[in-house]
């Protein structure tokens, strides 16, 4: 069997298997991540580490790791983020204070609770839906217990960590109304319908390993998910080229307002 043929019997099987669709992402990414992977744990071929995969669950989450990059921090970006803090959320909240804000793909958990950080110090949590979704059941799981090392904190202002954690040794637990805030649950972005009338989504760093095709489909499901006037907040190397193409426009950079 060619080296072709052995990645796309491998693509098969796990998209029958999981529904995880890897031809979606960016092909020569894709490979060259999990060859390492496999090659790593001492498999020689995408079909024997597939096998490899049905018979050790730990293994598998560690190739949804591999294949999601789950790499995340609070307030990545800070600058972005006080734009969320200081200009979106305040703009928001003037026309309604009950938002509704989906971080998509949210890996293990950061992201959310920065947005839930945010809105409790306004005041607009308990009154917002907040939901936070991804792939990975692993990276769910951690999200929901919400602790965390030090250096993911490493960008969260001084204020927000007394208020918002408990320090234990080296790690620091999320306080518990973030935690009862945010509804964490599975989801594929390729393959699921998405709920509507969204103030805020959020997607960074995710879109950049999707192949062209894929892209154009989430945007403009994205647009499609947003309430006129709605914003979709992307990643730092994932400008949306020709936005209007899907009904948005842009705000600032890295973010789309979705056309009244």
């Amino acid at each position: 069997m060619s080296d072709d043929q052995d990645y796309a019997l491998f693509i098969k099987k796990v998209k029958d298997y999981s529904s995880i669709d890897l031809s979606q992402y960016k092909e020569a990414q894709m490979k060259r991540r999990l060859t390492t992977l496999w090659s790593k744990k001492g498999f020689t071929s995408f079909v024997s580490f597939f096998d490899g995969l049905m018979k050790d669950k730990a293994l598998f989450h560690e190739f949804l790791d591999r294949m999601t990059i789950n790499v995340s921090e609070f307030w990545r970006n800070p600058n972005r983020w006080e734009l969320v803090e200081q200009k979106y959320i305040p703009e928001m909240l003037r026309k309604n204070r009950k938002l509704k804000i989906w971080s998509a793909a949210c890996s293990t958990g950061e992201e959310p609770y920065t947005i839930a950080m945010i809105l409790s110090k306004q005041g607009a949590l308990e009154g917002t839906q907040l939901l936070a979704t991804d792939i990975d059941d692993g990276a769910l799981e951690k999200a929901r217990k919400g602790v965390y090392v030090d250096r993911s904190l490493r960008d969260v202002p001084d204020s927000y960590i007394k208020t918002y954690f408990r320090q234990d040794g080296v790690t620091y637990h999320v306080a518990d109304e973030l935690k009862r805030a945010v509804k964490f649950q599975k989801g594929n972005l390729l393959l699921d319908k998405f709920d509507t009338g969204f103030d805020l989504i959020v997607c960074r760093n995710v879109i950049i390993y999707f192949t062209e095709e894929a892209k154009h489909l989430l945007y403009q499901k994205f647009a499609n998910a947003l309430k006129p006037g709605g914003l979709l907040f992307v990643g730092s190397t994932e400008q949306i080229f020709s936005p209007a193409q899907y009904g948005l426009e842009p705000a600032e950079t890295f973010f789309y307002r979705k056309k009244a």
